[in-house]
């Protein structure tokens, strides 16, 4: 069975009620999909930034409790060497991006996001888009 960890933007658009990716979700099933603590933080920071902090907070709260959130502690060594391999090249990614994708690499998920061209630069990684078609 596939497993998959959901970037950030993709929750984003779950929260949102795009690309129907509740249903896809639900195809795969919820038990098969994971989230990174880094992205419940970076959903956390947009529920702080909103105008509807209270009804976003619910609906965060919501989110996280239908998902396993993966710590990143272990993947340290992956996203330190990755960081290193990376910058060498020129091809430096965001440290909240390397740091899920470095997540995906290291429980042996695929990484759902539109941010394709910034995660297919590392190494070892599985990408889908699940807001495209097709």
């Amino acid at each position: 069975m596939k497993k998959y960890l959901l970037d950030t933007n993709t929750c984003a658009y779950f929260l949102n009620g795009k690309y129907d990716l509740e249903t896809k979700i639900d195809e795969v099933g919820f038990e098969n999909c994971f989230v990174s603590e880094i992205t419940i933080a970076e959903l956390k920071y947009g529920v702080a930034k909103s105008t509807q902090k209270e009804k976003n907070r619910k609906t965060l709260e919501t989110f996280q409790a239908k998902f396993d959130i993966l710590p990143i502690f272990p993947a340290l060594d992956i996203y330190a060497a990755e960081k290193a391999r990376l910058k060498t090249k020129g091809k430096i990614l965001d440290d909240f991006d390397l740091l899920i994708g470095t997540t995906a690499i290291l429980n042996n998920l695929i990484l759902i996001t539109k941010n394709v061209s910034d995660f297919d630069r590392l190494d070892g990684i599985v990408i889908e888009d699940w807001t495209s078609a097709g």
